[in-house]
């Protein structure tokens, strides 16, 4: 499964490094994380991540194949 996590602001990238499995691009005043997600509960680790380091989720998605 391939996912879209958009987060407010531009991330930093000591931020960057909690997501080493995701490629991010910076657009339009966000953040935008993407790539591979395993399972549910891989998905949810990266939820929690986002969560703990105080980032805002703005919109998450499932990628087309």
């Amino acid at each position: 499964m391939r996912y879209e996590i958009r987060v407010d602001g531009h991330m930093s990238e000591t931020l960057a490094e909690a997501f080493p499995e995701l490629e991010r691009v910076m657009m339009a005043g966000q953040t935008v994380l993407f790539g591979s997600v395993i399972d549910e509960a891989h998905l949810f680790g990266l939820l929690a991540r986002c969560q703990s380091l105080g980032l805002h989720v703005v919109e998450m998605r499932r990628m087309p194949e």
